[in-house]
């Protein structure tokens, strides 16, 4: 096993203790994993790249645990009023969607290849900053008004556009818009 795979894993069990944190109130030790989280996935991704460890599990691995905590995260805000529920429904129903996509591609022997649009980068870059900017306000007791509600409404936009965004390509990608078409023999 590679090490940028055993820092994913260790990232992995992050996350239920980083929820645990939040649901007890520890905000301090629930900020503070939410970055050691971070930090580790940029560090797998550097030594993953300049060392040559690039692997397979590691490429499923590695954007599983962000999308485990970031999504984990959000429905913890959502539930303890953090974070409007809009906004928590709005995030977990595009990811549920693309997941389905995926999925119903598979299955109807049409596998769809997934490139993280730069829409969808902008997207988790936002939500990361948001996670991070309400678990640092409750950590350290501080409000960053307005920067908050300004973070939950680009996140809003961003999350619905990369969705339009996703779905606008896996319809291309389904019905074979801007495929060759080969002909019939």
């Amino acid at each position: 096993m590679t090490i940028p795979n055993l820092i994913t894993i260790l990232r992995l069990l992050l996350v239920p203790a980083v929820v645990l944190a939040m649901l007890q109130e520890r905000w301090d030790w629930a900020f503070v994993g939410f970055v050691v989280a971070g930090v580790s996935d940029g560090v797998d991704g550097f030594i993953a790249r300049r060392f040559n460890q690039w692997s397979r599990l590691g490429a499923y691995l590695d954007p599983i645990a962000d999308k485990l905590l970031l999504v984990s995260v959000f429905i913890v805000m959502g539930f303890i009023g953090q974070l409007p529920l809009w906004l928590v429904v709005t995030m977990v129903a595009r990811d549920a969607l693309i997941v389905c996509a995926v999925l119903l591609s598979s299955v109807m022997a049409q596998p769809v290849e997934m490139k993280p649009l730069f829409v969808s980068k902008a997207n988790t870059a936002v939500q990361i900053v948001l996670a991070a900017v309400v678990l640092g306000e409750l950590a350290l007791a501080v409000r960053l008004d307005p920067l908050r509600p300004a973070l939950i409404l680009l996140s809003g936009v961003l999350t619905v556009a990369s969705a339009a965004a996703y779905l606008v390509a896996w319809l291309r990608h389904m019905s074979g818009y801007g495929e060759s078409s080969k002909p019939d023999t």
